[in-house]
């Protein structure tokens, strides 16, 4: 898989910002993507080293439109603990 197809963005939320201290970053990926592949990824879009992956896959939720039962997505979530010393540099 290209790295760009793994990972689909960087989540940005206040759980998440609160993780950046310790150098853990949250992000959205791609559903078949396993840890080796998302460790790859991140180092070579946004050039650091990464510590370790740990990752998530949450359920969709049962949601009602009208008189029609729909689901959302279930979502993959991976987080990226960097090496001491690495950062990544999010702009706003």
């Amino acid at each position: 898989m290209i790295s760009h197809t793994i990972i689909k963005s960087l989540i940005r939320t206040e759980k998440s910002t609160m993780l950046e201290p310790q150098n853990k970053y949250l992000f959205l990926i791609e559903k078949k993507a396993n840890k080796i592949q998302i460790k790859h990824a991140v180092e070579e879009i946004y050039k650091v080293k990464v510590h370790d992956v740990n990752t998530v896959i949450s359920p969709g939720k049962l949601k009602r439109v009208r008189h029609q039962l729909g689901k959302t997505p279930d979502l993959k979530k991976a987080w990226v603990t960097l090496k001491a010393g690495q950062k990544i540099d999010i702009a706003p």
